[in-house]
């Protein structure tokens, strides 16, 4: 099988970022964005995914976290697009529901090439560290725009923490399954004959 691999580099008056992913590995993560929350999320959503995940980001953390979060999604989404070339041979389709203590999250995937968000469920708490909870929404559509992804999300919970947690971990799974190479298909997996 082909290695299934991206690397994406993004430079703006903001942020310069370096992402590589493989979608077909291990789990291994090298994280350094400066925001220790997010980092341990994102190190998540490899050992969760099995994917090889790089992030190297300097970003303007003295602002806030957004132009961090916002710029890693869009780089990794744009990782993962990279990765997936033509799609042939996918699954496509996945959701996964994740517990996390009292916190439930579930993600339903279709790896389409045509971007859409949907988004159910509040915070309870507006930080985690110096990650902006609210954030966490936010990571999933820029990843899901720049990766070309389907992408309906809810969470419930009473913790933060748990709650964001839970979203990244079946977001991994969930992009787990959907990119998996279904052996029994040769082809794309669309009528239209491409995604």
């Amino acid at each position: 099988m082909t290695e299934r691999t991206g690397a994406v580099t993004r430079e703006t008056a903001e942020t310069e970022i370096e992402v590589t992913l493989a979608l077909d590995g291990d789990g291994d993560a090298t994280v350094d964005t400066g925001i220790g929350f997010f980092d341990h999320m994102l190190e998540s959503f490899a050992k969760h995914g099995l994917f090889d995940v790089t992030v190297q980001c300097d970003g303007d953390l003295e602002i806030d976290d957004h132009h961090t979060i916002e710029d890693v999604a869009i780089t990794l989404g744009q990782a993962i697009d990279e990765a997936l070339g033509d799609k042939r041979g996918i699954r496509r389709y996945a959701d996964r529901k994740v517990p996390l203590d009292e916190a439930v999250a579930e993600v339903v995937v279709d790896v389409s090439g045509r971007p859409y968000f949907a988004f159910d469920g509040a915070f309870a708490q507006e930080r985690v560290g110096e990650f902006t909870s609210h954030m966490g929404k936010h990571f999933l559509r820029s990843l899901s725009t720049n990766a070309g992804l389907t992408l309906h999300a809810s969470v419930t919970g009473e913790n933060a923490h748990h709650q964001i947690e839970a979203l990244f971990k079946s977001l991994a799974r969930a992009l787990d399954d959907a990119t998996r190479i279904d052996e029994r298909r040769s082809d794309t997996p669309s009528t239209k004959g491409e995604l």
